[in-house]
């Protein structure tokens, strides 16, 4: 079937705009052969999630959505992509992938009030933690030469923390405030939108870099 005049000019709007070489459209708008999701079903509705109280599974519905489309830009990806830095300023893919985990981590410490920070250790020191949350020289020298496996099983570990502990608070939790961006009130729920903002933003990185690997 022939797209029809209003689709050609869609098409044609998208290309002088550039927004299609930026891969910044929905997958279901660009032309790559389609990705299984592997999570859930209905990865694309959000809503209900069994085990979760109502707007807690909103939240979660966020966070698989956005770990889904993180985890397909990396699949497959090789120990030369994953170390790759493009300037000696630079992150490489490693080190942001650590770098996600590290920033959920921080925040189960500051709103998972009552679990002992020694159970959010997940194997690493307090040193490469540090290395994880603030990159820069101290992530490029602690972060490399892991493979692949070492980032996306810490990222699953530090996750699946996450939504068990996130099973037992509901929506009276996600509203409780504390002084904190800004040092204005800022609640939980903003906190843990942060968390799927945040990788939605390096993802972007991500797929910059490793454009550029030769």
């Amino acid at each position: 079937m022939q797209p029809n005049k209003t689709e050609n000019q869609r098409r044609n709007f998208i290309r002088s705009t550039g927004i299609l070489g930026a891969g910044l459209l929905l997958p279901n708008l660009q032309q790559a052969a389609p990705t299984p999701m592997p999570l859930n079903d209905n990865i694309h509705e959000f809503g209900k999630r069994e085990g979760y109280t109502d707007q807690v599974s909103i939240l979660v519905s966020m966070m698989d959505w956005m770990r889904s489309v993180v985890e397909r830009d990396v699949r497959g990806i090789s120990q030369k992509e994953i170390d790759f830095l493009l300037d000696d300023r630079s992150n490489t893919i490693g080190a942001m992938l650590i770098h996600l985990a590290g920033t959920e981590r921080y925040y189960q410490i500051d709103t998972f009030t009552g679990v002992p920070r020694k159970e959010l250790g997940y194997g690493l020191s307090d040193q490469e933690w540090n290395a994880a949350g603030n990159l820069g020289a101290e992530g490029r020298k602690t972060f490399k030469g892991r493979p692949p496996s070492f980032y996306l099983d810490t990222l699953a570990e530090v996750r699946a923390f996450s939504l068990a502990e996130l099973k037992n608070r509901g929506d009276d939790w996600l509203m409780e405030s504390t002084t904190f961006f800004g040092g204005r009130p800022t609640n939980n729920y903003c906190k843990w939108f942060h968390v799927v903002e945040h990788e939605s933003n390096h993802n972007g990185q991500i797929r910059y870099i490793k454009s550029r690997v030769d």
